[in-house]
C-alpha cells in the first residue's frame, strides 16, 4: 500500500478489499521433495508420537523448539535433544479472520505463541521455547481484553492413527480452565 491509512488499523474484522491478481500459466505438474534434515525431521517424527522435541545449548542454557542445530547465540553447535512438555503459557494472540490457507473465515480463530513448557527449566519473556498455534477455548472478548494472555494451555492432539509427522498433529492449544 502506498500512502493513506490501512483500511483497518486496529485490527477489527476483515474487510474485502480489491487486490490485483496474478496468473501464471500451468505448464504441467511439477513434483518436488523437501529435505527437513536432522532437526526438522526428528521434529516433526516426535510430533507423530505426540512428543515436542527440542534442542538445547549447555553453554547459554538456551532450549530452541522448534529444535535448531546450531545455537545461534553462542554460535555453535547444540548439546542435545530435549523434550518439552505439551502445557504451557500463552504470551501473545489475535484473532485471525484468515486461514492457514488464506481463505477467508467466517468466524475468526484465536491464535497465539504459547511458552512451552521444559522439566527442570526456566525462562525468561524474552527467550523461550514456544509455538505458534491455534487456541482453542479463547473467545474474541478473551483475546481483545487480553485476558488470554498468560492463560495455561495444553495441547489437542489428534488420534495416534490420524497423526502424519507435521504441526497439525496438534490440533490446537486448549484453555485450561481452573
Amino acid at each position: 500500500m502506498t500512502g493513506g491509512k490501512p483500511r483497518s488499523p486496529r485490527g477489527t474484522k476483515y474487510e474485502k478489499a480489491e487486490f490485483p491478481v496474478f496468473e501464471f500459466p500451468v505448464v504441467g505438474k511439477a513434483r518436488y521433495e523437501y529435505t527437513t534434515g536432522e532437526a526438522l525431521g526428528r521434529f516433526l517424527a516426535g510430533l507423530k508420537e505426540g512428543k515436542i522435541l527440542g534442542t538445547y545449548c549447555a553453554k547459554c542454557g538456551r532450549v530452541f523448539v522448534p529444535p535448531r542445530m546450531y545455537c545461534s547465540y553462542c554460535f555453535r553447535e547444540v548439546d542435545g535433544w530435549v523434550e518439552a512438555r505439551d502445557e504451557g503459557v500463552v504470551v501473545t494472540g489475535v484473532m485471525s479472520y484468515i486461514s492457514a490457507t488464506r481463505a477467508r473465515l467466517e468466524r475468526p480463530v484465536a491464535v497465539g505463541v504459547v511458552k512451552l513448557d521444559v522439566p527442570g527449566r526456566q525462562f525468561d519473556d524474552h527467550f523461550f521455547p514456544g509455538l505458534m498455534h491455534y487456541i482453542c477455548g479463547a473467545s474474541e472478548d478473551d483475546v481483545k481484553s487480553m485476558r488470554i494472555f498468560g492463560a495455561r494451555v495444553k495441547a489437542r492432539w489428534r488420534p495416534p492413527e490420524q497423526r502424519t509427522g507435521s504441526i497439525t498433529d496438534i490440533e490446537c492449544f486448549e484453555v485450561v480452565r481452573p
